[in-house]
C-alpha cells in the first residue's frame, strides 16, 4: 500500500522530531484535532474491545465501482490513544477495503519510531484497535 498523503504528512513532521517527548506532543495535537463523535456513536457496538482507555471506532463503506472504500471516525476519552487513533485514521481512511485489510499498521508505527515507546497497556489497545479496523475492512469485502 502506498501511504495516503496524511499519513505522509504526519510522518514527515515526526521524522523532525527527535525527542520522545516532543512526538507524544505532536500525537497529542493529532489527537486534539480529530472531529468530534456524536454521542450517538459511543455506543458499545463501536467500542473497541481490548482498550484500557474508552476507545470508538466507525467505519462508512463506500462502494466505488464494485470496490469497497472505508472511511473511519474515531475517538477515546485518553489523550494519547486519541492521538493514536488520528495516526490509524490518517493510515486506513478514504483507502479500499482490501489495501487496509493486508496493511499492518503496527509495522508502520514502528518504521515511524511510535511504538517503541508505548507501555504494554497502550501497545495492546493499539492492536485491538488495529484488528478492528482490518477486521471491518475484510467484513465489507464479503
Amino acid at each position: 500500500m502506498t501511504e495516503p498523503a496524511a499519513f505522509q504528512d504526519i510522518a514527515e513532521n515526526l521524522s523532525f522530531l527527535d525527542d520522545w517527548e516532543d512526538r507524544l506532543n505532536y500525537l497529542i495535537e493529532l489527537g486534539q484535532a480529530l472531529p468530534p463523535m456524536d454521542d450517538a456513536d459511543k455506543t458499545d457496538e463501536n467500542k473497541v474491545r481490548g482498550c484500557v482507555s474508552n476507545v470508538w471506532l466507525v467505519s462508512d463503506a463506500e462502494r466505488a465501482s464494485g470496490t469497497p472504500v472505508l472511511t473511519f471516525r474515531g475517538q477515546s476519552d485518553a489523550i494519547i490513544t486519541k492521538g493514536l487513533v488520528a495516526v490509524l485514521i490518517a493510515l486506513y481512511s478514504g483507502r479500499p477495503a482490501a489495501e487496509i485489510a493486508e496493511t499492518d499498521a503496527i509495522e508502520w508505527f514502528r518504521k515511524l519510531g511510535l511504538s517503541e515507546h508505548l507501555g504494554m497497556q497502550r501497545s495492546n489497545g493499539l492492536v485491538a484497535m488495529v484488528n478492528r479496523m482490518r477486521n471491518e475492512a475484510r467484513a465489507a469485502l464479503v
